[in-house]
């Protein structure tokens, strides 16, 4: 799965400089810290170079071995963001197998609130596997049908239909339709350490 940043922010934030940072703190060469981070070498030294941008599964991986948030990769320095506001077609995007994800949070400081809107392919699933998160999890249909699965109760969100529920409980997601499914996504996992996007979207 490619991250791929807005121009705007691109221009503001310099990942591999963030990491290389970090890494410099620690006292950590690149080989130690892939080795702590079961990553390889040159892609650790691509990213600090800026010759490409880490996924957010390798970004994972990084923030767990620095013992760091995610969103620290992405601070600027700058004083507390309190408002975000965000154009159509400038957010933050995460491509993976089945779709798109678009972080409509992105530059608010709120750890434990993740809101993306999503794009599913026709007849894509979230594999054989329930899903299963702490906290909160709110979805709100835009386009299309979407079907949930929450403890075997089939719910079948159409235009305006939504779901609040307790991420805990055994879920999944499916678009059986022919057209893409779109829909607003809000994850509130009550761990900052628990991945619930990844769990969503695996195939990232």
């Amino acid at each position: 799965m490619a991250y791929l940043a807005s121009s705007s922010a691109a221009d503001e934030i310099d990942v591999g400089q963030r990491l290389r940072e970090f890494r410099n703190d620690r006292g950590l060469s690149i080989r130690a810290l892939a080795e702590m981070s079961g990553l390889n070498f040159n892609t650790l030294s691509l990213i600090e170079n800026g010759k490409t941008s880490p996924s957010v599964s390798t970004l994972q991986q990084l923030a767990q071995a620095l013992r760091i948030p995610v969103a620290a990769f992405f601070a600027t320095g700058q004083p507390p963001v309190k408002v975000v506001c965000q154009q159509a077609g400038r957010r933050p995007q995460v491509a993976f197998d089945h779709g798109v994800l678009e972080d409509l949070g992105a530059g608010m400081p709120v750890p434990d609130v993740k809101p993306l809107l999503v794009t599913l392919e026709p007849g894509t699933d979230s594999g054989p596997d329930s899903i299963v998160h702490t906290g909160l999890e709110f979805v709100y249909c835009l386009a299309g049908v979407l079907r949930y699965v929450i403890e075997e109760q089939t719910y079948c969100l159409e235009p305006g239909d939504s779901l609040f529920f307790e991420a805990h409980l055994p879920h999944r997601w499916e678009n059986v339709e022919r057209v893409p499914v779109y829909s607003l996504l809000v994850l509130c996992p009550s761990d900052q350490n628990d991945q619930a996007a990844e769990r969503h979207f695996a195939t990232m």
